[in-house]
């Protein structure tokens, strides 16, 4: 049997069509910058004078949606076959409606009619940060430790609650016009339906909205957020629902009207189930635009810095995720910056450099920082003078400190991380990873899993088949690296040096910060 899963991530959608006892057969990729330039966002964002605010076009998503499966539908496979759809959506992105999703027609783009039912026609993502006086304003009203053990996460500027708290302030006409709030999720779960579709558990989770103790949105906080909240947004459903059957527009691209459509989810977790990292002990790191370690959670357990997050998981559970946002753009800047090849950057630098780098560290603030918190872009370094293999390890060391700092909240120890997204085929980042942590760093047979994830979340609604079986069969790891254990001592010191480092960058960080 035929399962279709759809990643719709920050610069592009990825399918997957998997055969559920054999593996995938398809795998299409598109880029919004390369392949749709007319939409202006290289990076998968509009750009903007005020370095806080990223938004897109929610009709690029669109686009994108329907280019691959175009590409789907001439690549030989026969989508007549596909039992079953899931998806996974860039997290915190949030789509504006003043009209309820219609009866799309097989003789217009969808980009064409959902122009004209947005009451936003932009949506802000994951990458803003302009957002910090109604952070501020949710957290004197609940106070931050009542958000974090409410909604498993503090108030927090990228997340859909503070946004549409800003967009009813500055807009309040339009956010009036609004009739449905969707996450990128649920929308694009809903255009394949052709009916506005429900927020699955775990994607709520990301909205400071959800109350996770009661799995239903929280009335007091949405009522303060904005007015007639609760009345404009969509309904939640556990993971594994059937949210409805694929509407008729689809069958120009081959695929069979009315097969179920599962509850879309956010990327981070069904990552977590695209990598097999399903009990606690096993981590997954993402190396994607931003930078992601997530992992299970035999229990609710809270950062109280703030910077991590608790969400539901796909699997009825719960999961932990701290984002960094200067991933792979601050990696490919850096390389840039060394005018060198992949090759050197993924692997080659580390013969010419020794573990602890000298303690030389680079914070990557090529944009705002999630994680710690940075709304002032800007590198910081406690270097002059480096070789282009130091500043890249130094890069490199300083990503893997920081994910090991500030997940220590946790108080887990993983023996296994996996690895997932395009750095993942770093030798030598894979080294420093498994010696900063001590743990064994594996790699799996697919680097898409958030895609995979979804089709496994597609394969298991329809047949019951268990994630665990899945992760069995196609999540077979393809190599591992051991930690040095002679370099835990230094890289124990050096986390302690980075800890400094980054409190002293946020207290001078703070000064002059203009919203």
């Amino acid at each position: 049997m035929l399962f279709l899963g759809i990643d719709s991530s920050t610069q592009g959608i990825k399918y997957l069509v998997v055969d559920s006892q054999k593996g995938v057969v398809a795998n299409i990729h598109i880029n919004f910058g390369e392949d749709l330039p007319e939409y202006a966002s290289p990076h998968g964002f509009l750009e903007n004078t005020n370095p806080l605010i990223k938004h897109s076009n929610p009709l690029m998503w669109l686009d994108a949606l329907e280019l691959g499966l175009q590409k789907l539908a001439v690549s030989g496979i026969d989508l007549s076959e596909i039992k079953g759809i899931s998806g996974s959506g860039q997290q915190h992105g949030s789509v504006y409606l003043k009209e309820k999703i219609p009866d799309w027609r097989k003789d217009k783009k969808l980009s064409e009619q959902a122009a004209d039912i947005l009451s936003r026609k932009t949506a802000p993502i994951w990458m803003d940060h302009s957002t910090s006086a109604e952070c501020q304003e949710l957290i004197t009203e609940f106070g931050a430790k009542m958000l974090r053990n409410t909604t498993g996460s503090s108030a927090i500027e990228r997340f859909t609650g503070p946004q549409i708290r800003k967009f009813a302030k500055i807009a309040p006409e339009k956010y009036a016009q609004t009739t449905k709030i969707h996450l990128v999720s649920s929308f694009l779960c809903s255009v394949l339906c052709g009916a506005d579709a429900p927020i699955d558990y775990a994607d709520a989770s990301g909205m400071n909205l959800f109350d996770l103790n009661t799995l239903t949105w929280n009335q007091k906080i949405a009522n303060f957020t904005a007015p007639n909240l609760l009345s404009k947004l969509p309904d939640v459903v556990p993971s594994n629902t059937i949210v409805g059957g694929l509407c008729s527009y689809f069958s120009k691209y081959h695929l069979t009207p009315g097969i179920p459509v599962i509850a879309w989810s956010g990327d981070n977790p069904n990552s977590l189930i695209g990598i097999g990292a399903c009990a606690p002990g096993t981590a997954g790191i993402s190396l994607g635009t931003s930078d992601t370690f997530f992992a299970p959670m035999a229990k609710f357990t809270t950062d109280p810095q703030g910077c991590g997050h608790v969400f539901a998981d796909c699997a009825s559970g719960f999961m932990s995720l701290i984002c960094f946002t200067n991933g792979s753009l601050a990696r490919e800047k850096i390389k840039n910056e060394c005018g060198c090849s992949w090759k050197y950057f993924d692997q080659d630098f580390a013969s010419e450099t020794i573990p602890g780098n000298n303690g030389k560290l680079l914070l990557p603030y090529f944009e705002a920082e999630n994680t710690p918190l940075v709304l002032i872009p800007g590198i910081r370094k406690n270097f002059i003078n480096a070789t282009n293999a130091e500043k890249i390890r130094a890069l490199l060391e300083t990503q893997a400190l920081s994910m090991c700092l500030h997940s220590a909240w946790q108080k887990q120890t993983f023996s296994h991380i996996r690895l997932t997204g395009g750095a993942s085929k770093s030798t030598g980042f894979q080294q420093i990873l498994a010696d900063v942590f001590q743990a064994q760093i594996e790699t799996i047979q697919s680097s898409d899993s958030a895609s995979l994830g979804a089709a496994f979340r597609a394969i298991n609604a329809v047949t019951q088949e268990s994630f665990s079986s899945l992760s069995h069969k196609f999540c077979k790891i393809i190599s591992t690296t051991a930690p040095i254990l002679s370099n835990a001592p230094l890289y124990n010191q050096k986390r302690t040096q980075l800890s400094t480092m980054e409190k002293e960058n946020i207290h001078s960080n703070k000064k002059g910060i203009k919203q």
